[in-house]
């Protein structure tokens, strides 16, 4: 009996391509698993940025081609340049300070 608990106590040791095999399926556990939680999980945007020509606050915004405030009735904006390519908007000024 004590041979027979001996053989069992040393296992044989494992080959590369035995570690490379439990290697690569723990990857694919791991991709997996990285999937499907994207996948399930609920997406939870933020708030949609305001622009600041929607912004009250904003006194005088651009878009890198013409220039935009707020005056008394309204809004005023420059004419934008020809081969202008706008951006986005980015406020100049802004009434809070």
């Amino acid at each position: 009996m004590r041979a027979n608990t001996a053989a069992m106590a040393q296992s044989p040791p494992r080959s590369d391509s035995s570690q490379g095999r439990i290697a690569a399926a723990g990857l694919v556990v791991v991709v997996v698993g990285t999937v499907l939680l994207g996948a399930l999980l609920p997406n939870r945007p933020g708030p949609a940025p305001r622009a600041a020509a929607d912004d009250p606050a904003c006194l005088e915004w651009t878009d890198g081609c013409r220039v935009c405030q707020r005056v008394t009735g309204g809004t005023a904006c420059s004419l934008p340049g020809i081969a202008c390519d706008p951006g986005p908007q980015r406020c100049l000024r802004s009434g809070n300070g």
